[in-house]
């Protein structure tokens, strides 16, 4: 499931090259505060991917809600 969500995600994600440096950033809309900024598109993609996890972590530590992505909810549910 987490998987699913974090390539669900990282589809949604918008780049672009930065004109005064000529480096990639990228970011993934709806997830406020997740992005990338790296000398090449591979590298920017791989560090959005990791800042994503930890930014999902964070948020379900925190029991904060998730956005959710092309029908996939994440949250923590109480058990019995």
């Amino acid at each position: 499931m987490l998987t699913k969500y974090i390539q669900a995600a990282m589809h949604q994600a918008k780049y672009k090259i930065l004109l005064d440096d000529d480096t990639f950033y990228g970011e993934i809309p709806g997830f406020q505060g997740v992005w990338a900024n790296a000398g090449t598109l591979e590298v920017c993609r791989e560090e959005l991917a990791e800042v994503l996890e930890e930014w999902i972590l964070l948020r379900l530590s925190w029991n904060l809600p998730l956005p959710v992505v092309d029908g996939i909810e994440l949250s923590i549910k109480e058990v019995a």
